[in-house]
């Protein structure tokens, strides 16, 4: 059955609460699905885009990203909140295409509003597990760039093993960045910070943007979000990483 929050959204007119089913391996999830009230406006918004902006990650088809997008460059980001730095930064850019992917239903009705009421045309919401639409959906090189920020950090330390930016994952990004592209990470918590710079430093595919091998300062185009003012008011320091794909050997 699904939750009562998404019973307002029959098939195909919204996101599923569960799209792959059981077509997948059960495996540790670095994401929690969050199951909080739908506004008016957010389910209106869905109701009127999802059909045509919407995309269920269900793991049975690769996605032709060139049609869906008309040929413009595509960027990938995981959890993406509200999507209020994500409209600002397709608003920003027009030419480049952004496949925002979350979990979180309010949020996914939020940025659809967003994408309508600022006329933006380069934004599809993907619902559902990331790590699905990497390896099932997307097509070797099809990226053109990856953005991780704020992800959930699991502070405690017997739940690292669920942060996302960990080797496997990396290896799999690797194969769907096309060689050049940008894997952009930012987070305010020290030591999630340092073990994203710990393990894309020693990931044979990807190469630190910084000549001095360390994090980056904030690039003008990643919009200072509402939950990083939260970070920084607690005295949080945020870093940035900026990695690329490295080209493939031979």
């Amino acid at each position: 059955m699904q939750p009562r929050a998404l019973r307002m959204f029959p098939e195909g007119t919204g996101p599923s609460p569960d799209p792959a089913g059981s077509h997948f391996e059960r495996r540790i999830r670095s994401f929690q699905p969050r199951r909080s009230r739908v506004t008016t406006g957010q389910g209106e918004a869905l109701k009127r885009w999802w059909p045509t902006r919407g995309i269920d990650i269900d793991g049975q088809s690769v996605l032709d990203l060139k049609e869906m997008f008309e040929g413009l460059p595509v960027v990938l980001e995981i959890g993406f909140g509200m999507g209020e730095a994500t409209a600002q930064m397709a608003a920003d850019d027009p030419s480049t295409g952004l496949l925002a992917v979350d979990v979180h239903t309010p949020g996914q009705g939020n940025l659809l509003g967003l994408a309508e009421r600022n006329g933006l045309s380069n934004i599809r919401v993907a619902n559902g597990d990331a790590i699905i639409l990497l390896r099932e959906m997307l097509a070797p090189d099809s990226l053109s760039g990856l953005r991780v920020y704020f992800p959930d950090p699991w502070p405690k330390a017997r739940h690292h093993k669920r942060r996302l930016i960990q080797p496997e994952f990396l290896s799999l990004a690797a194969t769907r960045l096309a060689p050049g592209a940008v894997l952009h990470c930012a987070t305010d918590w020290e030591n999630y910070a340092e073990q994203m710079l710990e393990v894309l430093t020693a990931h044979p595919d990807f190469e630190n943007t910084q000549e001095d091998g360390g994090y980056t300062p904030r690039p003008a185009f990643r919009p200072l979000t509402r939950f990083e003012g939260q970070g920084l008011d607690k005295g949080h320091l945020v870093h940035d990483l900026m990695f690329r794909r490295a080209p493939k050997a031979g």
